[in-house]
């Protein structure tokens, strides 16, 4: 049995391999899963020791903070009042370890060893109940982080075509709040489970584990507004903070400030210099401009993925916002993904570098500029460039949907599919509505033998598939990821329904296409009708990405000896002037 668990990201290896020697020459036991042996049941053998461990230790960053695996190994440790986080490059650790004191292991001396290991062994040493010399410690109860969760705001306007502007309001306020390092918000995506509910504050409050929720409503006339906002105590129920703010709509931006800086001192919380400056960052001051930018942001959160024209229509409307403020960096860098997405998604000829190098020359870190630009740099075979920019992007921003889902999808096509999973499960995570990274995360599973997983995945592709059909029944690309699903449930016959009905209701959906294939071949054992459909892809795909993609796959495993899809597939390449890999 080991005294300490090392829990950690893949990518983070070398600095693990570093700690454990540290923490061993110090008389530390210390196990890490280079211990697994040969033959290891890898699950249960990492249960076992997890569970034996006196201590268990994170090292938390990007990497480690987008792993599913890691968060739940470091709950384990919290849960069990055993966990002792560390922190590398000073990352921000994730919602719900924050309230623990992190040791920050930069930099690492010129002997190999990190300058925090006093701090560190120290740390150990209290976790694992050590006594200290000469008298015993008085142990102090651990501080109640201060945690709040942003219930969306309420929709007031006469118009209820209006809720893309609520919605954006609520979507900010988050935002704002979780630049205050001394206070964990819930994430847009869990906070929304709430919308268009009669709730009570202080039901939220415990369902959330938070200490505070903040209610408010929007209503919006022409060229007036009025924002009303309330700050509730979770435990008692009882109103710390209210105000109301009629204003002209040019003021939106002083009232978004307003809440936050009130908010924060009505929490008796001292904002940072840096701190206040992020709060007050807002991209534009042209109040029009920001309303056409939440209306197209709306239509990408709230839209229906795979949408030829959701892409179409979020790319005309941020067209309009940068029209009124051509500076508006995050107006360009969404006009950039939608572009994308009709070029790599729906194969038009649609060029979104301009944008994304537009959105870049006003705030060179925008993430999800990097994102659309790294695709470019991929499509022209520079690929330790784009891995560098989709690094710099998930270093900037580990929670955002846009930039796991690239993260995840560029490792994916280097055959990296393991790696890739953490950050499909991020992105999963991120949006509710999200049915691609599940279903990418059923052939990930798959390809690593991880079944139960795989199941699990399935049953959330489909459960979001359906919800968007509900909306859209029309939406290609959800029937083919809610086929699949339903394929690796056990239910073919219903799939290969779904299959029918896709291809007669958006024949020229590659994407569609494209996943109807895998379900046909790994699912449904159906080689020839695999071939059937994917053909119009091969026919039609006009991105190099998106071939390196297919070669990636191991969805195709079983079609890559089959010599007609071995003629599709060289067609292609002559087709793109994608020359043939060396033999």
């Amino acid at each position: 049995m080991a005294r300490v668990f090392l829990s950690y990201a893949r990518e983070d290896v070398e600095t693990a391999r570093k700690l454990a020697v540290v923490l061993e020459d110090a008389g530390q036991t210390v196990w890490w899963d280079r211990h697994l042996h040969g033959g290891a049941n890898f699950s249960s053998e990492i249960d076992r020791e997890l569970k034996d461990a006196q201590v268990v230790m994170v090292l938390w960053s990007p990497s480690s903070i987008a792993s599913a695996w890691v968060q739940d190994e470091a709950a384990e440790g919290r849960d069990s009042g055993r966990l002792v986080p560390a922190t590398l490059d000073s990352v921000k650790p994730p919602l719900g370890f924050r309230q623990l004191q992190c040791i920050d292991l930069s930099p690492w001396s010129k002997d190999g060893r990190t300058e925090s290991v006093d701090d560190l062994l120290l740390a150990i040493s209290k976790v694992a109940g050590d006594a200290a010399p000469g008298k015993a410690e008085e142990s102090a109860p651990a501080p109640v982080p201060i945690a709040i969760c942003v219930l969306p705001f309420v929709n007031l306007s006469d118009d209820s075509e209006q809720e893309y502007f609520s919605d954006g309001i609520t979507e900010d306020v988050i935002t704002d709040l979780s630049k205050i390092s001394a206070l964990e918000v819930v994430a847009r995506n869990s906070a929304f489970t709430f919308k268009g509910k009669v709730v009570d504050a202080k039901e939220v409050a415990r369902t959330m584990d938070v200490t505070h929720v903040l209610e408010g409503s929007v209503r919006k006339a022409g060229n007036r507004i009025r924002i009303s906002a309330q700050l509730v105590a979770g435990d008692t129920g009882r109103h710390l903070w209210a105000e109301r703010y009629d204003r002209d709509l040019t003021d939106i931006f002083a009232i978004q400030d307003e809440i936050s800086h009130a908010i924060a001192k009505a929490l008796e919380l001292k904002l940072l210099p840096e701190e206040k400056k992020a709060i007050e960052h807002r991209g534009t001051s042209n109040a029009e401009a920001y309303r056409f930018y939440l209306m197209a942001r709306q239509q990408w959160i709230g839209g229906t993925f795979g949408d030829l024209k959701r892409d179409e229509a979020i790319a005309r409307i941020c067209q309009q916002a940068v029209q009124l403020d051509p500076n508006y960096a995050e107006a360009w860098a969404l006009m950039a993904i939608a572009q994308a997405e009709l070029r790599f998604w729906h194969g038009r000829d649609v060029n979104a570098l301009p944008a994304a190098e537009h959105a870049l020359a006003i705030r060179a870190d925008l993430p999800e500029a990097l994102c659309v630009k790294a695709r470019y740099l991929e499509e022209q075979g520079e690929q330790d460039q784009a891995n560098e920019l989709i690094d710099t992007a998930v270093r900037r921003a580990p929670d955002s949907w846009e930039v796991n889902r690239e993260a995840a999808r560029m490792l994916f096509r280097e055959g990296r599919v393991a790696e890739s999973i953490p950050y499909f499960e991020r992105a999963s995570a991120l949006v509710s509505s999200d049915y691609y990274n599940p279903a990418m995360l059923m052939t990930c599973y798959e390809s690593t033998g991880n079944l139960e997983a795989r199941k699990g995945a399935a049953k959330l592709a489909f459960e979001r598939a359906e919800r968007a059909l509900s909306a859209e029944p029309t939406n290609g690309s959800a029937i083919a990821n809610g086929a699949y699903a339903l394929a690796v449930l056990g239910e073919g016959d219903r799939a290969r329904e779904w299959i029918e009905r896709g291809l007669l209701l958006d024949p020229e959906n590659l994407a569609m296409r494209y996943n109807m294939a895998c379900t046909l071949t790994v699912a449904l054992q159906d080689d020839d009708a695999a071939l059937d459909v994917i053909q119009r892809y091969f026919e039609t795909v006009n991105t190099a990405s998106q071939i390196k993609h297919t070669e990636a796959d191991p969805d195709f495993a079983r079609l890559r000896d089959k010599p007609r899809f071995q003629e599709m597939l060289a067609a292609t390449k002559a087709r793109l002037g994608i020359a043939a890999a060396a033999g």
